[in-house]
C-alpha cells in the first residue's frame, strides 16, 4: 500500500477544517516515517508504552494523540509529550492527568469520551454525566478540555451509525457556546468517517484506509 498517496488522496477529499489523525497503532516505525514525510503530523495510538517508544524514535514535531482507553497508572509516561487525550471519561482519570500535567509544567489538552454506541464493550461517559465532568475539569488548572469524542457501533447499519453520531453532535453544539475552549468533535473512523463529517465532525481517526488492514 502506498501510504503517501493514501494520505494525499484522503486529505484532498477532506474539508480544510478537518484534522486527520493517522491511527498508527501496531504499525512499524517505517510506516510512520513514510506518513510523516508525506506531511502527516497527527498520529493516534491506543497503548501508552507503544506511543512512548515511537515518540522516542521519531521527530519531535509530531503531535501524539492517545485515542484508546487510558489506565491512570500509565498517564505519567505520556504526560511529558502527549498532544491530545481523546478518551477522558472519569474524575479519577482527570485528576491523574491534572497531577501529571502539573508535575511536567504543562497544560494537557483532552476530549471527553461520550458513550454513544449500543455496544457494552465501548468505553465512555453516559451523556447525562458529561456536564458534571466538565464542571470538575474546570477546576483542573493544567487540563484543558477541547471538546468531545465518540465511537459509533461497529455496524453496517448506517441509520444506527448516523443516529449515534447525531447524539454526540447535538450535545457538542449545545455545550460549545458555554465552553470557549471547545474546538474538536472527534468522531469517525475508516468505515464511517463520511457520515461523521456530515454531522459536524472536525477530527477523524483513520487507520486501515491509510496503512492497510492490521
Amino acid at each position: 500500500m502506498n501510504i503517501s498517496q493514501a494520505i494525499f488522496d484522503l486529505k484532498q477529499s477532506l474539508p480544510h477544517e478537518v484534522t486527520l489523525i493517522a491511527v498508527s497503532k501496531t504499525k512499524p516505525i517505517e510506516d510512520l516515517v513514510e506518513a510523516y514525510k508525506a506531511g502527516q503530523l497527527d498520529f493516534g495510538e491506543n497503548k501508552i508504552q507503544e506511543m512512548v517508544s515511537k515518540w522516542e524514535q521519531l521527530p519531535k514535531d509530531i503531535r501524539w494523540h492517545m485515542i484508546g482507553h487510558v489506565q491512570t497508572n500509565k498517564v505519567k509516561y505520556m504526560a511529558p509529550f502527549v498532544s491530545l487525550i481523546h478518551a477522558i471519561d472519569s474524575t479519577k482519570l482527570l485528576s491523574e492527568i491534572q497531577k501529571q500535567a502539573e508535575k511536567n509544567n504543562r497544560i494537557i489538552e483532552g476530549l471527553i469520551q461520550v458513550r454513544i454506541a449500543q455496544e457494552e464493550t465501548k468505553y465512555g461517559l453516559p451523556i447525562d454525566e458529561v456536564e458534571a465532568l466538565l464542571e470538575f475539569a474546570s477546576r483542573c488548572k493544567n487540563v484543558k478540555i477541547k471538546g468531545l469524542m465518540g465511537m459509533a457501533s461497529l455496524s453496517e447499519n448506517e441509520i444506527q451509525i448516523r443516529s449515534e453520531f447525531e447524539t454526540i453532535s447535538t450535545l457538542y453544539f449545545n455545550l460549545k457556546p458555554h465552553h470557549p475552549s471547545f474546538t474538536y468533535l472527534s468522531m469517525g473512523m475508516s468505515g464511517d468517517y463520511t457520515i461523521a463529517l456530515q454531522l459536524g465532525s472536525n477530527m477523524i481517526r483513520v487507520g486501515s484506509k491509510l496503512f492497510g488492514a492490521r
